[in-house]
């Protein structure tokens, strides 16, 4: 379980959060959306611990930070460094040094090359395996989607359902919500840093069709297309 409670955070007079009260539960993957601004990385962030807040972030493991696989939305990668030398690296800071690497390179990388060589979606799936050969029981990933191609996305998605039944906790913001409604049980969704609905499994359609309707109004009548 990650319990988050009272979470706020600022920068300066821009509040991002605002007293923010989430449960997330094993077994389970929760899917955060919001328009950008809304909060969403702010908020992962605060729970991997990079960023100071107010509020309390409690979990049955601890340090949280310890047992959580955090994917960026863009990946930092050191210049001089392999693929297979990224992996070794992140394994090795969870004491995971026996480990047959060119096995589990389910994504068909180049792991002798530089990662910083690598297109975006490869870096994405560089960072995707290295954070599931750690062992975490806790993944955030912030638009995991974006950058992969249809089958990466796909593997991907069984990666997901797969942790799920790992007894794992999955936090997951996307922009493609056919994605969030494949592999989550819940949306969360926020706006200036506050969640202003949570939605179960059976009422996603209900909120697409609502998202929909607010994000187009009259935008498409003002173009005046012909």
């Amino acid at each position: 379980m990650i319990k988050i409670n009272g979470l706020s955070k600022s920068y300066g007079e821009n509040q991002v959060l605002n007293n923010l009260s989430l449960q997330f539960s094993a077994r389970k993957a929760y899917g955060i959306v919001g328009e950008n601004g809304a909060g969403k990385t702010t908020f992962f962030r605060c729970i991997v611990g990079l960023e100071s807040y107010s509020g309390t972030i409690t979990a049955h493991l601890t340090p949280l930070k310890n047992h959580l696989g955090f994917l960026m939305t863009d990946p930092f990668f050191f210049s001089k460094i392999t693929g297979k030398e990224y992996i070794r690296l992140l394994c090795n800071a969870r004491g995971k040094t026996d480990l047959e690497i060119d096995s589990k390179n389910i994504f068909d990388l180049p792991l002798h090359q530089y990662a910083a060589t690598y297109s975006t979606g490869m870096k994405k799936k560089l960072a995707i395996t290295a954070i599931l050969l750690q062992e975490n029981s806790y993944f955030i990933l912030d638009e995991p989607f974006n950058g992969l191609d249809i089958q990466s996305n796909i593997i991907l998605t069984e990666i997901i359902l797969k942790l799920k039944e790992l007894d794992k906790i999955v936090l997951i913001s996307s922009h493609i919500f056919s994605t969030l409604s494949d592999t989550c049980d819940e949306i969360h969704l926020l706006r200036k840093g506050l969640p202003i609905q949570s939605v179960p499994k059976s009422e996603f359609k209900n909120l697409e069709q609502e998202m929909k309707q607010i994000t187009i109004g009259d935008r498409l009548e003002k173009l005046q297309l012909k």
